[in-house]
């Protein structure tokens, strides 16, 4: 397959994957303001355990697989511009790992963040995704 074919469903992984880590803090917003074990409560554990399964979880393993692939064949790992991207993605890949810990918190109603922590949150990707684009198009260094 082509390079060009692989950026593509690379770029893709991605988009599916920033969807995702945009909606599901959104997700927990409301969550977090909906009574346990209320029919919301139990609604909102299905739609976050779907989201992170179906959708963020696949396409942030395809977006890495790619991406590694590219930066190798395409870069050989160099260039200050990628070793930033690769730190800020290994950062959005942590959040990630965090937003798992809450979907599994929520699900034993075991939630201990507020709604405010949840809006806080949800605009971290936007940053790092801004931040990685500038990086990606302009590299600057």
């Amino acid at each position: 397959m082509s390079y060009e074919w692989i950026k593509a469903f690379h770029v893709m992984a991605i988009i599916a994957w920033m969807a995702g880590m945009l909606y599901l803090p959104r997700l927990m917003v409301y969550h977090a303001e909906a009574q346990v074990g209320s029919i919301q409560s139990e609604t909102f554990k299905i739609m976050e355990r779907r989201l992170l399964k179906g959708i963020i979880n696949p396409s942030m393993t395809l977006a890495w697989i790619l991406g590694l692939y590219l930066a190798w064949s395409g870069f050989a790992f160099k260039g200050g511009w990628l070793h930033g991207k690769l730190l800020l993605a290994l950062v959005l890949s942590g959040i990630h790992g965090y937003l798992v810990g809450r979907v599994r918190a929520f699900a034993q109603d075991r939630n201990d963040k507020s709604a405010r922590f949840y809006r806080i949150l949800n605009e971290v990707p936007a940053v790092i995704m801004a931040a990685i684009v500038i990086l990606v198009i302009v590299k600057p260094f």
